[in-house]
């Protein structure tokens, strides 16, 4: 009982604020509070928050932009766009369409170097510092191609040959090449390279898929329409050394000086003859 005259003292009041943090306290797992917002519950993992809402719940990253509560896990908010990974691990979702329409022509390669015309055939000498310079357009292309192989080939000794200088990615090129220059006579220095012949050649040319794969729309098909010629020229000969390998006796017998005067002696003794029948 109080004594007489003496007021009960009234119990000390609960501190508000300090009831609140207790209550912030993480009591599972020794959780830790960063970023000025919430803890983590149910975890002991990290919940790394610079914001004001949200909730991160068994994925995996930081949530930098939104705060909120992470459970079992960490979860990744980034400004206003949220990607979260699948319960305990993370996901990365990369996409690119290319959207091909289905009456898309096929891709194709349109020639400007040499001349295509019909009428018209380019011819090259295989000599040093003979260059020689292939240039074209892409058309129709959907998917430009990741990189272009040009070759030459002949079909009189049935042999490739790599279209480009001898050194670096040699006849393989950056998907969107479009002009080659070719010095043939370097690639005969060339230990194991096949001799060109004299004779026509193909230009033929490929995207990464090769040289045997289907047309198709948007895609860059593969290319074989420009048609050239090679030769190999030969030392000067005089007039005088030179001998035609293919004249028959009587030819080889006309050039020479002699031949020629019987020859002219002939004819004269033939009209001779005609004049005086004509008068008799």
């Amino acid at each position: 009982m109080p004594r007489h005259g003496v007021r009960p003292t009234a119990a000390p009041k609960r501190d508000a604020a300090l009831d609140y943090l207790r209550k912030r306290q993480d009591p599972q797992n020794g959780g830790n509070n960063a970023g000025g917002g919430n803890g983590n519950n149910a975890g002991g993992g990290n919940n790394n928050q610079n914001g004001n809402t949200g909730t991160n719940q068994q994925g995996g990253g930081n949530n930098n932009g939104t705060v909120g509560t992470g459970q079992n896990g960490n979860g990744t908010t980034n400004g206003n766009a949220t990607v979260s990974g699948g319960a305990g691990g993370n996901s990365t979702n990369t996409s690119s369409t290319i959207s091909i329409p289905l009456t898309a022509a096929a891709g194709s390669i349109v020639m400007l170097e040499p001349s295509q015309r019909v009428d018209t055939v380019s011819y090259y000498k295989i000599a040093p510092s003979e260059t020689i310079t292939f240039r074209w357009n892409m058309t129709n292309l959907y998917v430009q191609p990741s990189n272009i192989t040009v070759v030459a080939s002949c079909s009189d000794n049935g042999n490739t040959y790599p279209v480009g200088p001898t050194n670096g990615a040699q006849n393989v090129f950056d998907g969107n090449t479009t002009e080659v220059h070719w010095v043939p006579y370097d690639w005969e220095q060339v230990p194991g390279q096949p001799r060109f012949a004299a004779a026509s050649y193909t230009l033929k040319i490929w995207d990464e898929r090769g040289p045997g794969v289907g047309i198709k729309g948007g895609y860059l098909s593969p290319y074989s329409g420009t048609r050239f010629g090679m030769y190999i020229p030969q030392k000067y000969t005089p007039l005088a050394e030179w001998t035609c390998a293919t004249c028959s006796s009587a030819q080889r017998l006309l050039g020479e000086p002699a031949g020629l005067s019987i020859l002219t002696s002939l004819i004269v003794v033939l009209v001779s003859a005609y004049a005086v029948l004509r008068r008799a």
